[in-house]
C-alpha cells in the first residue's frame, strides 16, 4: 500500500504470449522477419543466377559479397534518415528500389556486361529496407515497459538465426524447381511484402524520433557505445566462423550434411535460448545480463575444442546458440540508454553494422583457418573471448548504465 492508501499499479505481464497479444507486436515481428528473409535469400540466389547463366562462381560469389557489404555499410545512413524523416518516407522507397533492382537482375544473363549486374547488385544491397533498426526503435513506443521490450527483443533475436538457415535453402529449392530467375523474383516479392506489412502498421506510420538537440553528439562519440560496438564485432566473428568450421568438420568426417546441420543447430539453439530468456524476468539489469550472457557464450565454445564426432558436434553447437539471444537482446537494451536523444535508430543501425562486419570477418578468417577443424574451432572462442574482455573493461569503467 502507498501513503495514499492506493495499491500500486501492477506491472504489465511479461509472458511471451501476453507480449505477443499486445496490439501490433505480432504483426511487427512477423512482417520484419518476412521482410528480412531476403537478406539471406538474395546472396544465394545471386550466385545461382549468375552461374546458371554462364558466369563464373568467382564472379557470382563476389557479387553476393557485394550485396551483403552494401547492405551492412549503408545501415547507419539509413538509420539516420529514419530518425530525421520517419520510417515510411525512408523504408518504403528503399523497399521499392531493392525489389525493382532484384527483379531487373533476374533478367541478366551471361552475355550482359558484368558492370550491369554489378550496378544492380550494389543498388539492391544499398537499398535493403532498414526494418531491423526500425523495429528496435519502434519497441519503446509499442511496448513502454522494459520487461516487455526484453521479451519481444529476445523472441526477435532468437528467431532471426533461422532466417539465415531457411533463406539459402528456400532460394536453392526455388532455383532447382523453377529456375534462378524465379528464386530472385520470389526474393524481391518476399522483401516487398514484409516491408508492406510493417510500414502500413499504425506504429510505423506514426513513429517519429524525439527532436535531436542542435548540439547533440554523434552516436559514435560515446566511449561506452564504442566499446559495445567493438564487443558486438567479436560476437559476430564467432557467429561467422561457425559456418566455415562446419565445412572443415564435414571434410574431416566425409559427412557433407554437417555443413548445414552444425549452423542449423546453432540457429536452433538461438531460437530456444530466445524463448527461454524471454519467458520470465531475470535478476539484474541489462548490462549485468550482457556481461553474464557473454561469459556463458564464451564458455560454451570450449567443448568444441575437443573436436567431437559428427553427432556430438551438432549437439554441442546448440550450446553457444542458447546464450546468443541474451547477448544481443541485452546489448540493444543497453544501447537504448546510451543512444543520444533523437538518434536511437542510427545507434541500432551501427550495432547491426558491427555484427555484420564481425560475421563477415569471422567467415573470411575461418576460411583461412579451415584447413583443420581445430584452428576453425578456436576462432569462435577467440571472438567471444575478445567480446568478453571488452565488456569486462567497460563494466569496470561503469560506462554503460541500466536500461530505461
Amino acid at each position: 500500500m502507498t501513503l495514499t492508501g492506493r495499491r500500486p499499479a501492477p506491472a504489465p505481464p511479461t509472458a511471451l504470449k501476453d507480449v505477443m497479444a499486445t496490439p501490433h507486436v505480432a504483426r511487427l515481428l512477423a512482417g520484419t522477419l518476412l521482410g528480412r528473409l531476403p537478406n539471406s535469400m538474395a546472396p544465394a540466389a545471386i550466385v545461382l543466377l549468375l552461374t546458371h547463366s554462364g558466369g563464373t562462381v568467382a564472379f557470382g560469389s563476389a557479387l553476393s559479397a557485394l550485396y551483403i557489404l552494401a547492405s551492412a555499410l549503408s545501415q547507419p545512413i539509413k538509420g539516420r534518415l529514419l530518425d530525421r524523416h520517419g520510417q515510411t518516407r525512408v523504408s518504403a522507397p528503399a523497399a521499392l528500389i531493392n525489389s525493382t533492382s532484384l527483379l531487373a537482375l533476374a533478367t541478366v544473363s551471361a552475355p550482359s556486361p558484368p558492370i550491369l549486374a554489378t550496378v544492380l547488385v550494389a543498388i539492391a544491397g544499398s537499398c535493403t529496407p532498414p526494418l531491423e533498426a526500425g523495429l528496435r526503435a519502434l519497441w519503446s513506443s509499442v511496448l513502454p515497459d522494459p520487461g516487455q521490450r526484453r521479451v519481444a527483443l529476445a523472441a526477435d533475436t532468437g528467431s532471426q538465426g533461422l532466417l539465415f538457415v531457411a533463406g539459402p535453402m528456400l532460394a536453392a529449392f526455388l532455383a532447382s524447381q523453377y529456375g534462378p530467375g524465379t528464386a530472385l523474383a520470389a526474393t524481391a516479392a518476399t522483401g516487398l511484402t514484409g516491408s508492406l506489412i510493417v510500414l502500413s502498421s499504425a506504429p510505423s506510420r506514426g513513429w517519429r524520433a524525439p527532436a535531436r538537440p542542435p548540439a547533440a553528439r554523434s552516436a559514435l562519440a560515446n566511449p561506452a557505445l564504442q566499446r559495445l560496438l567493438l564487443a558486438l564485432t567479436g560476437i559476430g566473428v564467432a557467429s561467422g566462423a561457425v559456418t566455415v568450421w562446419a565445412v572443415a568438420m564435414a571434410e574431416q568426417h566425409a559427412t557433407v550434411m554437417l555443413t548445414g546441420l552444425i549452423p542449423g543447430a546453432y540457429a536452433a539453439g538461438s531460437l530456444i535460448g530466445g524463448l527461454l530468456y524471454g519467458r520470465r524476468p531475470w535478476p539484474g539489469d541489462a548490462t549485468t545480463h550482457l556481461l553474464a550472457g557473454t561469459a556463458a557464450f564464451t564458455l560454451a565454445w570450449l567443448p568444441l575444442l575437443t573436436l567431437p564426432g559428427p553427432g556430438p558436434a551438432v549437439a554441442l553447437a546448440l550450446l553457444p546458440g542458447l546464450f546468443l539471444p541474451i547477448v544481443i537482446t541485452s546489448a540493444f537494451l543497453t544501447a537504448e540508454r546510451l543512444a543520444p536523444a533523437g538518434n536511437l535508430t542510427e545507434t541500432c543501425a551501427w550495432m547491426i553494422l558491427a555484427l555484420g562486419v564481425g560475421t563477415a570477418s569471422g567467415t573470411a578468417l575461418g576460411g583461412a583457418l579451415a584447413t583443420h577443424p581445430l584452428p576453425g574451432a578456436v576462432l569462435p572462442l577467440a571472438g567471444a573471448a575478445a567480446a568478453l574482455t571488452v565488456l569486462s573493461t567497460t563494466r569496470r569503467h561503469r560506462a554503460p548504465t541500466a536500461t530505461r
